[in-house]
This record gives structure tokens, sequence and C-alpha cells, in this order.
């Protein structure tokens, strides 16, 4: 279990607080609009309606103590990259921020943001991958040109097993795990023999994962 201080409650960071809450994490919300505060009360730990540019109440709210600090502001940049950048100077351990554009992310990554999530770009490219292949479940696009795919097995793949295979020596591609009837299997061995109506998780490069799948 972590302690997440989430600043920002519109749609996308009602989602973060939802999830969450799910994973059992603890989570501290905040916005300056009470009716958003009310909306994710069910969902986290505790609440507060407050300016997160001010350094006062940040500074009342002992961000240091937090494993991770989420900006997930949408509607105000300028809000968003001055509460990253008072959040490290309050000594914030880890301060997680959203982009809606590519110079936001250059911007906020100099002034205070660990890392930063770029939500449109990410869902824009999950969108035309799953819109022009047959065969893929879900992506996620990583650095450096690699990612992860769910996959349909082959069919070529059934009744082999991951040795028979090989696509790691072959192509670089390593399998995660498998989805069979709803279930996440990711402590498969070598020797998993693959069946019909399976779902397989690879990690790989982009380029060599659509060419060894055809997708």
């Amino acid at each position: 279990m972590k302690s997440i201080l989430l600043i920002g409650l519109g749609r996308f960071g009602k989602y973060i607080a939802m999830k969450l809450n799910s994973l059992n994490h603890e989570v501290m919300a905040i916005d300056h609009d009470e009716n958003r505060v009310n909306s994710v009360l069910p969902f986290v730990t505790n609440a507060q309606i407050g300016d997160s540019t001010n350094e006062e109440f940040m500074q009342s709210l002992g961000v240091e103590n937090y494993d991770a600090c989420i900006v997930a502001i949408g509607d105000n940049f300028q809000n968003s990259l001055e509460t990253a950048f008072l959040l490290k100077e309050l000594g914030a351990k880890k301060v997680i921020a959203r982009a809606s554009k590519g110079t936001q992310e250059k911007i906020l990554l100099r002034n205070g943001a660990d890392e930063v999530v770029y939500p449109e770009k990410q869902l824009a490219a999950w969108t035309a991958i799953k819109c022009t292949t047959d065969g893929i479940e879900d992506y996620i696009q990583l650095e450096e040109g690699y990612a992860i795919f769910e996959l349909t097995v082959p069919s070529e793949w059934i009744g082999k097993t991951i040795v028979e295979i090989d696509i790691r020596r072959k192509f670089g591609i390593n399998i995660l795990g498998v989805v069979k009837n709803g279930k996440m299997n990711m402590n498969i061995t070598p020797e998993y023999l693959f069946e019909p109506n399976t779902t397989v998780f690879v990690l790989g490069q982009e380029k060599v994962i659509h060419k060894c799948f055809k997708v």
C-alpha cells in the first residue's frame, strides 16, 4: 500500500482515484472545486478543497510524506506547472504530471515533474493500432520503440510450447504471460503449451512484433 497525493479531480483525476482505490492505496485528493471533491469521496482516504498553487496550503499537506504526488490538472496548464514546481520545492519524493501537448511535457520535466503522462497521445497511438490491425487486444507503448502487446495466439502456435516457438531467440520478443477464459497467468514456464482461445502478452520492439505476428 502506498500513499498518494492526487491534485486535480476532473474526469482524468477521478478515474485515477477510482483505480488507486481498487488497488487499496491511500489517497489524499485535492481540487479547488467542491463538487469535484465530493464526487471522489467514496474512492479516497481523505479530500480537501484548496488551491494547489498556494504554498501555505500545500505545505500544510506535508507533501514530503507521500510516496508520490500526481498532478492531474487538465484545464489550466499554468496551474499544473506551478503545482509541479511547488511540490518539488516542498520536498515531494516523486511528482507525476499530466500534459496535453508535447511542449507541455518538456516544460513540466524541466520544472519539477519527475515523470509526465500524456493521455491524449497514448490513447491516439492505441486507437490507431487497434483500428488498423486484427488480433490485437491491447497495446502499451514504451520507450525507444518498444511496446507490450496483448495478441490473439496465432493458429500455428496451438499445440506447441514456448520452447518450440522460440521467438525470443529468433525475434528478441519476450512472452510475459497468457490469458485463458478471462484468467491471467504470468507464471508460465518454457514448457507451457499454447491452447485455442488464448491471448498472449509479448514485449519487444514494436516493428519486430508487427512483423512476427503479421499485425
